[in-house]
Protein backbone atom coordinates (compact mmCIF):
# COMPACT_ATOMS: atom_id res chain seq x y z
CA UNK A 1 0.00 0.00 0.00
CA UNK A 2 1.37 3.52 -0.82
CA UNK A 3 1.08 6.09 1.77
CA UNK A 4 0.83 9.86 0.99
CA UNK A 5 4.85 11.70 1.44
CA UNK A 6 5.35 13.14 4.74
CA UNK A 7 5.62 16.71 3.47
CA UNK A 8 1.59 15.94 1.92
CA UNK A 9 0.74 15.46 5.48
CA UNK A 10 3.07 16.91 7.77
CA UNK A 11 3.63 21.04 8.07
CA UNK A 12 7.05 20.17 8.48
CA UNK A 13 9.76 21.46 5.58
CA UNK A 14 13.29 21.00 5.00
CA UNK A 15 15.23 21.58 7.23
CA UNK A 16 12.93 20.13 9.84
CA UNK A 17 11.66 17.29 8.10
CA UNK A 18 12.92 14.25 9.45
CA UNK A 19 10.58 11.64 8.07
CA UNK A 20 11.31 10.45 4.56
CA UNK A 21 8.70 7.73 3.89
CA UNK A 22 5.90 6.24 5.29
CA UNK A 23 5.74 2.29 4.89
CA UNK A 24 2.55 1.51 7.00
CA UNK A 25 -0.24 2.53 9.10
CA UNK A 26 -2.94 1.74 10.51
CA UNK A 27 -5.27 4.67 11.72
CA UNK A 28 -5.52 5.16 15.48
CA UNK A 29 -3.28 2.37 16.48
CA UNK A 30 0.27 2.24 14.54
CA UNK A 31 2.63 3.58 11.90
CA UNK A 32 6.08 2.46 10.74
CA UNK A 33 8.80 4.79 8.60
CA UNK A 34 12.40 5.71 7.66
CA UNK A 35 14.29 8.85 7.64
CA UNK A 36 17.16 8.88 5.77
CA UNK A 37 20.19 10.57 6.38
CA UNK A 38 22.38 11.59 3.91
CA UNK A 39 25.41 13.12 6.02
CA UNK A 40 24.26 16.93 4.20
CA UNK A 41 22.12 17.74 7.25
CA UNK A 42 23.39 21.06 8.81
CA UNK A 43 23.86 19.52 12.39
CA UNK A 44 26.29 16.87 11.45
CA UNK A 45 28.81 19.60 10.92
CA UNK A 46 28.94 20.92 14.12
CA UNK A 47 27.58 17.98 16.27
CA UNK A 48 30.28 16.90 16.13
CA UNK A 49 32.86 17.88 14.21
CA UNK A 50 35.63 14.74 14.41
CA UNK A 51 33.03 12.16 14.86
CA UNK A 52 29.36 13.55 13.27
CA UNK A 53 26.62 11.73 14.98
CA UNK A 54 23.19 12.42 15.19
CA UNK A 55 21.30 14.24 18.34
CA UNK A 56 19.53 12.17 20.11
CA UNK A 57 16.77 15.01 20.69
CA UNK A 58 16.42 14.47 16.37
CA UNK A 59 15.63 10.87 17.02
CA UNK A 60 12.87 12.01 19.22
CA UNK A 61 11.36 14.70 16.77
CA UNK A 62 11.55 11.98 13.95
CA UNK A 63 9.52 9.65 16.11
CA UNK A 64 7.18 12.22 16.83
CA UNK A 65 6.86 13.09 13.20
CA UNK A 66 5.89 9.60 12.64
CA UNK A 67 3.02 10.02 15.76
CA UNK A 68 1.65 13.45 14.49
CA UNK A 69 1.31 11.68 10.87
CA UNK A 70 -0.47 8.82 12.21
CA UNK A 71 -2.32 11.43 14.17
CA UNK A 72 -3.79 13.12 11.46
CA UNK A 73 -4.48 10.37 9.51
CA UNK A 74 -7.40 10.39 11.75
CA UNK A 75 -10.47 12.43 10.02
CA UNK A 76 -11.17 14.20 13.66
CA UNK A 77 -8.34 15.82 13.64
CA UNK A 78 -8.15 17.44 10.35
CA UNK A 79 -6.93 20.54 10.19
CA UNK A 80 -5.08 20.13 13.03
CA UNK A 81 -1.79 20.68 14.52
CA UNK A 82 -0.25 17.77 17.06
CA UNK A 83 2.38 19.20 19.14
CA UNK A 84 4.49 17.32 21.77
CA UNK A 85 3.43 17.96 25.68
CA UNK A 86 6.44 15.83 26.94
CA UNK A 87 9.06 12.90 26.25
CA UNK A 88 9.22 10.29 28.73
CA UNK A 89 11.17 7.81 29.20
CA UNK A 90 13.86 7.94 26.55
CA UNK A 91 16.84 5.92 26.09
CA UNK A 92 19.34 6.24 23.70
CA UNK A 93 21.03 3.02 23.09
CA UNK A 94 22.90 3.48 19.50
CA UNK A 95 25.07 5.76 18.00
CA UNK A 96 23.33 7.25 14.76
CA UNK A 97 25.80 8.35 11.70
CA UNK A 98 25.69 10.16 8.52
CA UNK A 99 24.02 8.15 5.82
CA UNK A 100 22.40 5.93 8.01
CA UNK A 101 19.05 4.92 7.53
CA UNK A 102 16.62 5.21 11.08
CA UNK A 103 13.78 2.71 10.78
CA UNK A 104 10.75 4.01 13.17
CA UNK A 105 7.89 2.60 14.96
CA UNK A 106 5.11 4.09 16.77
CA UNK A 107 2.23 2.85 18.68
CA UNK A 108 -0.64 4.93 20.09
CA UNK A 109 -1.10 3.85 24.24
CA UNK A 110 -3.74 6.98 24.50
CA UNK A 111 -5.88 9.07 21.96
CA UNK A 112 -8.86 11.38 22.78
CA UNK A 113 -10.04 14.35 21.16
CA UNK A 114 -7.56 16.69 22.53
CA UNK A 115 -4.64 14.77 23.45
CA UNK A 116 -2.71 11.56 23.49
CA UNK A 117 0.41 9.19 24.10
CA UNK A 118 2.12 6.83 22.33
CA UNK A 119 5.22 5.23 22.57
CA UNK A 120 8.48 5.18 19.81
CA UNK A 121 11.36 3.16 18.79
CA UNK A 122 14.20 4.42 16.31
CA UNK A 123 16.37 1.22 14.96
CA UNK A 124 19.42 1.35 12.58
CA UNK A 125 20.22 -1.91 11.17
CA UNK A 126 17.86 -4.19 13.63
CA UNK A 127 19.74 -2.25 16.88
CA UNK A 128 17.63 0.07 19.13
CA UNK A 129 18.74 3.40 18.62
CA UNK A 130 16.27 5.23 20.75
CA UNK A 131 13.04 4.45 23.04
CA UNK A 132 10.82 7.26 24.19
CA UNK A 133 7.04 7.60 25.22
CA UNK A 134 5.34 10.93 23.68
CA UNK A 135 2.66 12.95 25.07
CA UNK A 136 0.98 14.74 22.53
CA UNK A 137 -1.63 17.92 22.29
CA UNK A 138 -4.09 18.80 19.17
CA UNK A 139 -4.73 22.41 18.64
CA UNK A 140 -6.06 23.81 15.77
CA UNK A 141 -3.62 25.12 13.14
Amino acid sequence: MQFPAPNVVLPHRDPFLFLTEVTGCVQGEWAEGYWQLTGSELFFSGHFPDRPTLPGVLLCESIAQLGAYLVLQDERFSGKLPLFGGIEKARFRKQVVPGERVDLRIEVRRLSARAGKASGIATVGGETACTADLVFVVVDS
